[in-house]
Parts: structure tokens; C-alpha cells; sequence
């Protein structure tokens, strides 16, 4: 079996005996099943498999690690701007506020994270 994998799909070429290419279609035409319902589960399947496997093993280098934790630093960015977004945007009145001083907590504690794994 060969599997071919693109991001919008997956392809498999099968090479069986014609004797077990002839079961197969005898048994999906007695069962009143198609042959590609019954392949189109199985590489549904096979492929949230695989999947399973290949993200475990993601991380399995130092690069690959580096590379999650930028990832993880970028969304925390976003995190931090909106954040700082939020915490400008309150009126002057309520700079003195709980609101305000949890909102600047967060700044702060988010940038603390993101050096934190930069440093690494």
C-alpha cells in the first residue's frame, strides 16, 4: 500500500492479489455497502491514526520543541497585545480600579511567561 498525503487530502494505491481484490468487491456487493464507503472509513480511520502518532512524535527533537514553543510565544504575543489594547482603553476614572489592576496584572504576567520561554 502506498499513501500520498497532501493538506487537502489523502490518496492510497493498493496493490492486492486479484483474488483478494474479488473478495472484496463480492463482499461489499453481498453486505449492499459500496467499495468506496467502506475504503473511505477505513482511511478515515487510518489517517486519525496516523495522525495520533505523528503529533506524538512531533516533539521528539530539540528543533522541533524550539519550534512548537515559538509558535506558543506568538500566540501568546496576541494574547498580551489585546491585552494591553484592553487595559488602555480604560477610562482614566477607573485607572485606580480592580478592573484596571487585574488587566495590568495580566500584562505583566504574560510578559513574564513570554521572557521566560524566550530565555530557553
Amino acid at each position: 500500500m502506498i499513501l500520498i498525503r497532501n493538506s487537502n487530502y489523502s490518496q492510497v494505491k493498493v496493490s492486492v492479489p486479484s483474488q483478494l481484490a474479488s473478495a472484496f468487491k463480492s463482499s461489499c456487493l453481498n453486505s449492499g455497502v459500496s467499495m468506496a464507503s467502506v475504503l473511505s472509513q477505513y482511511m478515515a480511520n487510518y489517517s486519525a491514526t496516523s495522525h495520533k502518532n505523528a503529533s506524538a512524535s512531533s516533539l521528539s527533537t530539540k528543533r522541533q520543541r524550539r519550534v512548537a514553543i515559538a509558535k506558543v510565544i506568538l500566540q501568546l504575543q496576541q494574547i498580551l497585545r489585546s491585552e494591553e489594547s484592553y487595559r488602555d482603553r480604560i477610562p482614566e476614572n477607573l485607572q485606580s480600579s480592580s478592573v484596571f489592576d487585574a488587566a495590568d496584572h495580566w500584562v505583566s504576567v504574560l510578559e513574564d511567561v513570554i521572557n521566560s520561554l524566550a530565555s530557553l
